[in-house]
């Protein structure tokens, strides 16, 4: 039987920080597109036509809450997803949705 995990109030903010990070679209769409593989700013802003300024604000928001990491390849920064975190929450995030909540996809309430 697993035991309860009881979060303290630091740990409480920093949860809640890290589903804020989670909370955005473009977020979610860089972290889904590293999935696939490793890009640069240039590639993530193409693929998902947002402005690199826009990709880049966002990748240093999703580095920080370490969901993705960075390395230099020549002359420009390559992201790569956290694999160990990120794809077993966006799997629980898809189970949830189409077990308990598949309202969500067509929800006009939560919308920003």
């Amino acid at each position: 039987m697993s035991q309860q995990l009881i979060l303290r109030k630091t740990d409480v903010t920093a949860v809640s920080l890290l589903f804020n990070a989670l909370s955005n679209d473009c977020r979610i769409g860089i972290l889904n597109l590293l999935r696939n593989s490793p890009k640069n700013v240039g590639e993530i802003s193409e693929a998902l036509k947002i402005s690199q300024t826009t990709a880049s604000h966002n990748l240093k928001c999703l580095a920080f809450c370490g969901l993705v990491t960075s390395q230099r390849v020549g002359k420009t920064i390559e992201y790569t997803l956290n694999r160990e975190t990120v794809e077993p929450i966006l799997r629980i995030a898809d189970k949830h949705i189409s077990k308990y909540a598949i309202n969500l996809r067509t929800c006009k309430t939560l919308e920003r």
